[in-house]
């Protein structure tokens, strides 16, 4: 056994293991190379740094095991290297360089040693980064290889680094032999030596490494591998070439071009090189696409593909250099596309027509069909039913049999793969706001691609499936592709709620807790409706192209090959999903396949070998089947019932077995399935015969139970199943459905829920079982009383749970539970009580969505026991809660509960706490307006008249009593309305008030109490607002009250309407009133559009700024609370107004118009989406610097800058993050990326939101994103480089820390999203993001370790 390493080594204790390195012994000259590693490893720093002697010694000893005949010690002599190389003298290290690099291998096999010896050299070293200097050790390495190893590899010495007469260099490394050529070991140093050191290099050292590299590819004698490694080395290259050097490199590569005599493999070359240049340095070669583009391009052309036909025809064989030329040419095609997409819209055309060109192109099979028109392929396949043929021809064995040429010796599939990776480069780039809105995609790429379904090799048809369904993706505007898991915390109302974005913001706060929640989306009540297809656009463009979709993937499905099945499956279900349906038609085509695809199991691939190596091998049966149970489920949810039934038969067995299966993840999908289902064999859907649908669900209920109740099944499994049978309880609910589930299988199943529902792992997904079955009972035999009793009083005890997702899914169940009546009726008075009580520790401002859910279930069971459930703790609860300062939706459940307890009779406690425990002490408008609600609905019962607080405003003189009074009066004359003794007078009297707070309090209590009793105070409103100063701003308020009110319960306020707006339009100029005046006008335009809406339009044209920017304000504020009458009228000028408004000469109010805007995006998305494309590139265009808003202003002794456009652009950019959020399909996402790249480089708040739209676009667009980390790298190492002047006031300092803050979480959240940017691959692009990564893992240790813990835990 070796010694044990010294824990404090010395070099003697080195020196004394190097004698065992001649030992004849291999396994000791092996554990003494470890030990020897070992020392180096653990050893201090300055180990060897004095001692000369010792480390020649040791230098030595590796070296001579370097060449020794076993590989086990090399391998190990190789690790001593990367730690020796750290500890040796600098002085030592470019000999030593020097003795590795002309090691003659005499003993080993391996030839390739002392070259692996030199890349562990070079990469033991910290690499030196941009923006920073080198550490010492790198600056010694990098010396060592600047005066040893680039002249070594050369064969001449680059810089003389200050001596003279130095000897020439032996041969160099690089330099092509006689026979083979260069060695490909010293083209593997050269790239380590431009990777690591490429920082470092000098303009002479990389124009001769350029030179060397050139003579490697311009050599006949040199092989493909090499020729591949040495192209890789000059992309690496140009990402630290200058930009002279860089302009040279592309001139002489333009010159090789336009040679009257290229060789086809020179031509290939270039066109690889030019392709790889355009992913390493895209920005840089961007310029130089306009010359380079079109020598790839023509390698690609009609005139090349017919000559190339030509010869076909003639030899019988195409020409193999030829095909190269297009597989580099279609490669290259595609980086361009991806890297340098702006650059290459002047190539659009062209780039598409070659790629379509070539995705056809297959020598084997005869050219006629090559050419076959789109309209072949929406006609009737007189094969499409024949099982023999699969719906394909058998031309191509005819042809090939003719031919003489196998498909062992056909390389033309490459040609087609490349030019399908071509065409998803152009969809994935170029569709939205683009070529996929003026139906460039669908006219020309689409057609073509369903016509290459006929595809034979598989790897080229894949990528054609794959291309397609990237494209119909793109069409489905952000229409999510897969449902959600019964794990998550869904809010099935805000869920259901988002799917329609009509009439989404109306009177959203007004009982949002009480809304039906889970049982409304889903139970899926009816059968889905037909959407009508669109007239024009993207999806009348799919709607169009779906049939021929749909039959050639009929005839893809019949064939024997999984991976294409399955590929066919998944582009199904993205079309109906982004169809909303579709396959009404065309349902006989793909529900055999389908269901034979549901029940496949246990099959293995079959295809070529070239099929295996590609994506396909990754596709099994269990995937397939799915992905087919995934497209079976979203047919269900989106055909009519009337539409499935004829496949019923076939389809529910098949779903049943697939619940049985083994293995999980078939089973959990199943269940998820057979919800769908279960909607569709049930009332009122009910798709089939009474019979059928009654053999199905017992048969259906019989395998949810099992999974349900078994012990052994996977707990997704059981938490899927547990959902499905709440589904299945819910649907059949009711007398009527008693046939469909017998009574003992419905007891036996709530049996099931109830036990569910006490274990841990299963509680989440019982809780919204319960939820869905008591939701949707019909009458007492659905629920059981006992059963009732015991799940509300276990949902009540989950209330106490830390879970919070359990809590609020627990309150859910509750409310809908006490919501339906026949439901609250099964609870006795005890069960109420304890429920109640169990509500209570959520009566506080912890959680307010909690809070507002506990507060509605807690009206429901006061009305029904109200002195049980009204005592001292609930009272003491809502004393706490309004001392909050509460708003919307939450405030007004609060308002509704105080309400109940004053219409049920039992208020005065809860007035006498809130008038004792509260007082002044909360807010006075939220205190207010709660004891103006209880004392108008408790009347008499609550112990206090209003006269008492119209004695207590009249009489006191604390102003905060004053405007307490005022907010309760005010409150109950809204809601006394006519019948209130109130008069205007008496609040009038308090507008002269020296108080700060009362006039502005007794404006609102009379604009409130006006809103009750319209007739009586708006001519006292009306006749104050026409006077100036004060009395007119605190009218306004008054006003606001009053149109806020009778907006939203439509109060008649008719007779008044033209003599407002007259006022409004005067007391809106004054500058103090221009806010809540545009307010007020936007409110009074909402309540009589027809009238003001174009009378707001014309203002647009007046030639006062104010007037203009009063408009713009008002527009924005109609649009948060109007409903479809408003939008009748809006529509067809909206688009003009906001056109007018962006185009204001006004900077203000241009910037208004950017508000504006943002919030028609957020409300009015219906009207705005269709014609965004005419409003981005205003947006854009506000977004960029202009250099004539920017002015120096003398300060002092100091000039400043003063930049007037930044408001403009902030507003610019928050306009941009809206519509990136709620309309990304419909922006070009390269204008995009180029905007907030840009803003990167901007003001500090612009820099903030462009961190935050970062984080959205690694979701949105991660493709996009990925092509862009290097130009974002650049930005973030210049801001995290920073660092405030020491002089820097304390602003500057907090926005900068703020700044590098924000950096470093974009930076963790971009790595984590694509870690192998991050790593050592050897991929050209991203080099600039890999150095930064080094960077700040180096520079920012600390701040990057702590940012990754923070966002970890911000995930989890």
């Amino acid at each position: 056994m070796a010694p044990a390493v010294h824990q404090n080594p010395t070099p003697a204790h080195a020196l004394a293991l190097l004698p065992k390195l001649s030992d004849a012994d291999a396994d000791l000259r092996y554990m003494s190379l470890n030990d020897l590693y070992n020392i180096l490893n653990s050893g201090a720093p300055s180990l060897l740094v004095n001692d000369y002697h010792t480390s020649a010694k040791i230098i030595d000893g590796v070296l001579q095991t370097l060449d020794d005949q076993n590989g086990e010690v090399q391998n190990q002599a190789i690790k001593c290297v990367s730690a020796l190389v750290l500890k040796l003298p600098p002085d030592i290290l470019a000999p030593f360089v020097h003795r590795v690099s002309n090691i003659k291998t005499t003993h080993s096999v391996d030839s390739s040693i002392p070259a692996t010896a030199l890349r562990t050299f070079i990469t033991s070293f910290p690499r030196p980064l941009p923006g920073l200097l080198p550490s010492a050790k790198t600056q010694d390495a990098y010396s060592a290889i600047s005066r040893v190893l680039i002249p070594r590899l050369l064969g001449f010495i680059v810089i003389p680094h200050g001596m003279e007469n130095l000897p020439s260099p032996p041969p160099g490394m690089l330099e092509i032999g006689s026979e083979k050529g260069v060695n490909s070991d010293a083209v593997d140093v050269l790239i380590e030596v431009i990777r690591c050191f490429g920082p470092m290099l000098q303009e002479a050292e990389r124009q001769a490494l350029q030179k060397a590299i050139m003579n490697i590819l311009d050599d006949e004698r040199t092989g493909s591998v090499i020729k591949k490694k040495a192209v890789l080395a000059i992309s690496i290259l140009a990402v630290y070439m200058s930009d002279r050097l860089l302009s040279t490199f592309v001139s002489n590569t333009i010159e090789s071009f336009r040679s009257a005599h290229l060789p086809l493999p020179k031509r290939r070359l270039l066109i690889t090189m030019i392709g790889s240049l355009s992913r390493s340095v895209p920005q840089r070669l961007g310029p130089y696409l306009k010359t380079l583009a079109p020598f790839i391009l023509n390698a690609l052309s009609e005139q090349e593909y017919n000559d190339s036909i030509e010869e076909l025809a003639e030899d019988g064989a195409p020409n193999p250099e030829i095909e190269e030329v297009r597989e580099a040419g279609l490669v290259a095609l595609e980086g361009f596309l991806s890297s340098c997409s702006n650059d290459m819209r002047i190539f659009t055309n062209e780039s598409i027509e070659a790629a379509l060109r070539y995705l056809a192109y297959d020598p084997n099979t005869a050219t006629d069909e090559d050419d076959e028109e789109m309209e072949d392929t929406q006609g009737e396949d007189e094969d499409e039913d024949d099982p023999e043929t699969n719906g394909f021809n058998d031309d191509d064995e005819d042809f090939e049999e003719e031919g003489g040429m196998s498909d062992d010796d056909d390389a033309s599939w490459k040609v087609r793969r490349c030019a399908a990776k071509a065409l998803y480069a152009v969809i994935s780039t170029r569709s939205n706001g683009d070529l996929l809105d003026n139906g460039t995609l669908y006219d020309k790429v689409a057609p073509v691609l369903v016509s290459r379904f006929k595809e034979r090799e598989e790897n080229v048809r894949l990528e054609i499936l794959d291309t397609l369904a990237s494209l119909i993706r793109k069409t489905g505007e952000g229409v999510s592709l897969l449902g959600p898991s019964v794990d998550q915390d869904l809010d099935f109302a805000a869920d259901y709620a988002s799917r329609s974005r009509k009439r989404r913001r109306v009177n959203s706060d007004l009982g949002k807790f009480d809304a039906p929640g889970a049982f409304s989306s889903s139970i899926g009540l009816s059968s889905p409706a037909t959407s009508p297809s669109p007239v024009s656009g993207p999806k009348a463009d799919l709607a169009r192209l779906s049939p021929a979709v749909v039959r050639g993937v009929g005839k893809l499905l019949k064939q024997n090959s999984i991976p294409t099945k399955q590929a066919a499956i998944t582009l199904l279900r993205d079309l109906v999903l982004v169809q909303n349906g579709g396959l009404s038609d065309n349902l006989s085509k793909i529900v055999e396949p389908l269901v034979d695809a549901v029940k496949a199991s246990g099959a293995s691939s079959s295809g070529s070998a070239s099929t295996l190596a590609g994506g396909a091998a990754a596709a099994t049966g269990s995937k397939m089947r799915i992905e087919a149970l995934q497209l079976t489920s979203a047919i269900c949810d989106t055909h009519s019932s009337k539409v499935i039934a004829p496949y019923i038969g076939s389809v529910v067995p098949s779903i049943v077995m697939a619940i049985k299966d083994k293995y999980y993840k078939v089973s959990s999908e199943a269940l998820l399935t057979i919800e769908s289902i279960i909607k569709v064999l049930t009332p009122p859907r009910s798709a089939g015969t009474e019979q059928q649908r009654r053999l199905f669900l017992n048969s259906i209920y019989d395998a949810i139970l099992n999974r349900a109740m078994a012990i052994d099944a996977d707990l997704e499994v059981r938490q899927r199943a547990i959902h499905a049978l709440g589904v299945l309880l819910a649907r059949t609910s009711g007398s009527m459905n008693s046939k469909l589930l017998t009574g003992d299988n419905k007891s036996k199943a709530l049996e099931v829920l109830q036990d569910r529902l006490k274990n841990e792992t299963t509680r989440l997904s019982a809780v919204k079982a319960v939820d869905l079955v008591s939701a949707s009972a019909v009458d007492q035999s659905d629920l059981q009383l006992q059963w009732a009793r015991n799940v509300t009083l276990e949902l009540g005890a989950q209330l106490r749970k830390a879970d919070r997702s359990l809590r609020g899914a627990s309150l859910t169940a509750l409310r809908n539970f006490v919501s339906n009546s026949v439901a609250l009726a099964s609870l006795d008075d005890d069960t109420v009580y304890e429920i109640s009580g169990m509500l209570l520790p959520l009566i506080n401002t912890n959680d307010l969505n909690l809070l507002g859910l506990a507060m509605s279930i807690l009206g429901k069971l006061v009305k029904r026991k109200p002195k049980k459930v009204v005592d001292a703790n609930l009272n003491n609860a809502l004393c706490g809660v309004v001392l909050a300062p509460l708003g919307g939706a939450v405030f007004d459940a609060f308002l509704g509960l105080v309400k109940i307890i004053g219409d049920q009779a039992v208020g005065q406690p809860l007035m006498l706490s809130f008038l004792q425990k509260v007082g002044v002490s909360g807010d006075p408008a939220v205190v207010g307006k709660a004891i103006g609600t209880l004392l108008v609905s408790g009347g008499s019962t609550v112990g206090v008249k209003i006269e008492d607080f119209v004695t207590e405003l009249q009489s006191s003189k604390d102003s905060k009593r004053k405007c307490l009074a005022l907010s309760i009066l005010g409150e109950a004359g809204l809601r006394l309305a006519a019948s209130s003794p109130l008069q205007p007078s008496l609040f009038t009297a308090h507008f002269n008030s020296k108080s700060e707070n009362v006039p502005r309090a007794a404006a609102v209590a009379l604009g409130r109490a006006g809103a009750g009793n319209i007739n009586t105070y708006i001519p006292v409103i009306l006749s104050n607002s026409g006077k100036s100063g004060t009395l007119q701003y605190l009218s306004l308020h008054s006003i606001k009250e009053i149109l806020q009110y009778a907006g939203k319960a439509r109060a008649d306020i008719s007779r008044y309407t033209k003599e407002i707006w007259e006022k409004l339009l005067v007391a809106s100029l004054a500058e103090d009133n221009k806010a809540i005046g545009a307010e007020c006008i936007g409110r009074l335009t909402i309540i009589e559009p027809k009238t003001f809406l174009p009378m707001l339009q014309n203002y647009l044209q007046d030639p006062t700024p104010t007037v203009r920017g009063m408009v713009i304000q008002a527009v924005r504020f109609t649009f948060a609370d109007s409903d479809d009458t408003f939008d009748e009228v809006l529509k067809p000028i909206l688009m003009k107004m906001l056109t007018t408004m962006l185009n204001d000469p006004n900077l203000d109010n241009r910037r208004l118009a950017l508000s504006t805007l943002n919030s028609a995006t957020h409300n009015k998305p219906d009207i705005i989406l269709p014609h965004l494309a005419q409003l981005i590139p205003l947006v854009m265009k506000e977004s960029k610097i202009n250099v004539d808003l920017v002015r120096e202003v003398q300060m002092g002794p100091f000039k400043h800058k003063v930049d007037d456009g930044l408001e403009l652009r902030k507003s610019a950019y928050e306009t941009l993050y809206s519509l990136m959020e709620n309309a990304y399909t419909r922006i070009n996402p390269l204008d995009l990326f180029d905007r907030v790249i840009a803003g990167l480089d901007d003001e500090h708040e612009i820099k903030v939101l462009c961190n935050l739209m970062l984080t959205k676009l690694i979701v949105l667009d991660p493709e996009e994103t990925a092509r862009r980390l290097d130009a974002i790298a650049e930005r973030f190492r210049i801001i995290l480089a920073f660092k405030p002047k020491e002089n820097s006031v304390k602003q500057e300092v907090e926005k900068a820390t703020e700044a590098s803050k924000g950096v470093l979480k974009v930076t963790v959240l971009l790595h984590n999203a694509f870690p192998a940017a991050s790593g050592t691959s050897t991929n050209v692009q991203g080099q600039a993001w890999k150095g930064y990564w080094e960077w700040i893992g180096k520079e920012f240790k600390s701040q990057l370790s702590s940012m990754e813990n923070e966002v970890k835990n911000q995930g989890a």
